[in-house]
């Protein structure tokens, strides 16, 4: 079981990083060369800048019973189908269950915004230490749940 995190303006990379480290479980960080990213604990990889470069070669190296953590429904998708297991940033797992309805949403949403008139979008609240606390509980579970499964 490794880690992987799809590490391009990922706010929980440290407690993904102190989680593993506790327990052991090699950690690598995917990038694009925007956003390098230096760790003491994870293995780093830089991707070419392409669009989606960073998502595909995350997805090529994800194993069965990984842990993945991003914040793109697509990429979930595709992890969930290689038997990996996934968390988003907010804490929420993707799970076999779910992810057809947040694709679905995803795919609305975009389509609203395309939509005739002009749509002034707000970006992402501001992250609250009890956002980090809620993804911090919600992954040291997800750890526990990946890990029984791993070693049956």
């Amino acid at each position: 079981m490794r880690i992987l995190v799809d590490a391009d303006a990922c706010p929980v990379i440290r407690i993904v990083e102190q989680a593993a480290k506790e327990k052991n479980i090699p950690v690598i960080l995917l990038c694009d060369t925007n956003h390098v990213l230096n760790s003491d604990y994870s293995e780093v990889k830089v991707i070419g800048a392409g669009s989606d470069a960073v998502d595909f070669a995350l997805v090529n190296q994800c194993q069965k019973g990984d842990i993945v953590v991003t914040q793109d429904y697509g990429v979930a998708a595709m992890i969930l189908g290689k038997g990996a297991y996934g968390i988003h940033q907010s804490g929420k797992w993707y799970t076999n269950q779910n992810i057809d309805q947040m694709l679905m949403e995803r795919h609305l949403a975009k389509k609203a915004r395309m939509g005739k008139g002009k749509h002034h979008l707000k970006g992402p609240a501001q992250r609250t230490e009890e956002d980090d606390l809620r993804f911090a509980e919600s992954f040291e579970k997800l750890i526990q749940e990946a890990g029984e499964k791993f070693r049956a």
